[in-house]
């Protein structure tokens, strides 16, 4: 069976720290409708001078979402950068696999390709952070001993 386990300390605050850093220089742009308008005429100009397609006309909803998003993304990057915890990059790495799930989706439903540079960042992130948290043994570990060593990494 596969147990987690914290990861060694120095090495993997410093994967922690640097995934935060990223999170922080590419969704910034995210956080406010002025400069997601920027970000989007960005992105959709080099999808079209790659050929991979362009982004959808910006609307309302569409803003009001990347903002949410780039506001939450944002916090839990400044959050990461000034205390990083394990169990920080534990649940960064979760929520990397829930975010490379949904690109997956939207690009099989037609999302322009410029998505798959996002993607594949998502995946080398979530892999950095949830990889050291994998060892073998031979009995199971159950819920409960998921909590109670996320518990104690906090505490640490």
């Amino acid at each position: 069976m596969i147990r987690l386990s914290a990861p060694a300390r120095p090495a993997y605050l410093r994967v922690v720290r640097a995934s935060a850093w990223y999170d922080l220089a590419v969704t910034a742009g995210f956080a406010t409708p002025w400069t997601y308008a920027l970000v989007h005429g960005a992105l959709s100009s080099l999808g079209d001078a790659l050929g991979w397609g362009v982004l959808p006309e910006l609307d309302l909803w569409q803003t009001l979402y990347a903002n949410l998003m780039g506001s939450v993304v944002v916090v839990w990057a400044a959050l990461r950068i000034v205390r990083p915890l394990r169990v920080h990059g534990l649940f960064d790495g979760v929520a990397r696999t829930l975010f490379s799930v949904w690109m997956v989706y939207a690009l099989a439903e037609g999302a322009a390709r410029i998505l798959w540079l996002f993607l594949t960042v998502e995946i080398v992130w979530g892999i950095a952070q949830l990889v050291p948290w994998l060892r073998t043994r031979h009995n199971d570990v159950g819920l409960e001993d998921l909590i109670g060593q996320a518990k104690r990494s906090v505490a640490n």
